[in-house]
């Protein structure tokens, strides 16, 4: 995966979270407690994500494909909130 296809995904991320946040106040408990989860996940993601940026020349890919899987997991978990809202 290339650094800007993984910007690209990072900066969809972001705005389907902000998306589902506005969603998020008059949603079902069960939907908020999943969301709760997401957030925690969300939290650690994106510190990672910055690690990366940072360190990007000298980043494997191999760490790259694994900021790619979090990245596709946290897409698929708001996907998930979005088809329950």
């Amino acid at each position: 995966m290339t650094d800007d296809r993984l910007e690209d995904l990072i900066d969809s991320l972001k705005t389907q979270r902000d998306e589902l946040r506005v969603q998020m106040h008059p949603a079902k408990a069960e939907i908020r407690d999943e969301w709760e989860e997401i957030e925690k996940k969300w939290a650690h993601a994106e510190a990672r994500f910055e690690e990366i940026r940072d360190q990007t020349r000298e980043t494997a890919d191999d760490v790259r494909q694994a900021a790619h899987v979090v990245a596709e997991e946290l897409n698929e978990a708001f996907l998930r909130i979005r088809d329950r809202l």
